[in-house]
């Protein structure tokens, strides 16, 4: 799991900068971008809860 979220952080940075140069309006870019923000939010998320300790 910790690979997967690291690797989905990786591909919401990509989709992210890749959506600059490639859409040419801004609320095609808007929703990309938020997208990549989803995917890295995922990622943070798995990254989190595999380093957790666990209690017991």
């Amino acid at each position: 799991m910790k690979l997967a979220g690291f690797l989905l952080l990786l591909s919401g940075w990509g989709i992210v900068v890749s959506t600059l140069p490639l859409l040419p309006s801004l609320p095609i870019r808007a929703a990309f971008a938020l997208a990549g923000m989803a995917v890295e939010l995922i990622g943070l998320t798995l990254v989190v809860r595999s380093h957790r300790v666990q209690k017991g």
